[in-house]
């Protein structure tokens, strides 16, 4: 571990992250830009929030999980209704005890829409109140699925893609760490700024700790972004990296913690984005290549997005 750092990195305390490296493993922030923390000694349905979970699933798991519900509760009030008595449901032209279920099975999905069709019809005060019932809860819960679709579409969202490497590269009369984004869709930013952390553990009185400096960035503000944004850590006396050799980076376990903040044009809200690159995904003695170029016509610019990890080797041009 390293035993000092450059006294002139200003340290950030106030990261919220804990400074006892003991207590913690791993990265601090996964690829995603969701912490890599695990929590425990809660109840299972104490811990879970499930509008959230609904909010940010899959959409392949969202679709199944209200598939799924639609079927079983439909199976759920099908049964209740054999319960009863096959009798109570009028209209039914069915022999088989398959097709009885099968019968009551439609006739529930059809009460829990409120389409009613009309040929099966329920006869008798409990067959009725269960009608009723279940058309309340098919009601209550396409309230709920329209809610949750509408805050799925309208959840404001980033739409930014992070190089999966961070490079050290050759900048001005010294060298920089770089990594690059690019907003992915037509929801383009303004007001855009980022604000980069590095996190390192240190020896201190025999002590192992974390700690996190201030990454001052060559420009960490934009008007708006539009097309792709190389940001750029000079490695010079105020960084934190000042003086150190690929050795010492890696001894220190050292994380680059990447926020992002701008306005989001189309949702008329701020949006948030992180991510961060631990000391094995640093490239040394490279640069990004371009990813933009005039269209055929050249009255607009190409930006190609599958280019966004590109780079080449180059010489740093000095000792690292």
């Amino acid at each position: 571990m390293l035993k000092s750092l450059n006294k002139k990195a200003k340290i950030e305390n106030e990261s919220g992250l804990g400074t006892n490296s003991s207590l913690s493993a791993g990265r601090f922030f996964n690829k995603d830009g969701t912490p890599n923390v695990r929590t425990s000694g809660m109840k299972f349905w104490e811990k879970i929030n499930w509008y959230h979970t609904l909010l940010t699933m899959p959409r392949w798991k969202f679709g199944l999980m209200i598939l799924l519900f639609f079927v079983i509760v439909n199976l759920l009030f099908a049964f209740a209704y054999l319960a009863i008595g096959i009798e109570h449901l009028g209209g039914m032209v069915a022999n088989t005890n398959a097709e009885k279920f099968g019968e009551a099975f439609f006739f529930s999905a059809q009460t829990f829409t409120t389409v009613g069709y009309g040929r099966i019809n329920p006869i008798g005060f409990i067959a009725s109140t269960t009608a009723a019932f279940e058309a309340l809860c098919g009601l209550m819960s396409f309230a709920l699925a329209t809610g949750l679709l509408y805050g799925r579409f309208a959840k404001p969202k980033s739409y930014i893609r992070y190089s999966k490497n961070a490079v050290v590269a050759p900048f001005k009369d010294g060298i920089a760490l770089m990594f690059r984004m690019v907003p992915y869709t037509k929801n383009y930013l303004v007001n855009v700024e980022v604000k980069v952390t590095v996190a390192m553990k240190v020896n201190e009185d025999g002590q192992t700790k974390n700690r996190f400096y201030n990454a001052q960035l060559d420009i960490a503000k934009a008007n708006t972004m539009t097309s792709n944004w190389t940001l750029v850590h000079p490695i010079n006396e105020d960084s934190p990296l000042y003086n150190l050799s690929k050795s010492d980076i890696e001894n220190a376990a050292t994380e680059l913690l990447i926020f992002v903040q701008g306005f989001d044009e189309s949702f008329a809200n701020t949006v948030i984005s992180r991510t961060s690159y631990v000391y094995g995904e640093f490239v040394y003695g490279a640069k990004f290549l371009p990813m933009f170029e005039p269209t055929s016509d050249g009255k607009s610019t190409l930006l190609h997005i599958d280019k966004l990890d590109d780079f080449e080797k180059v010489e740093l041009g000095v000792e690292f």
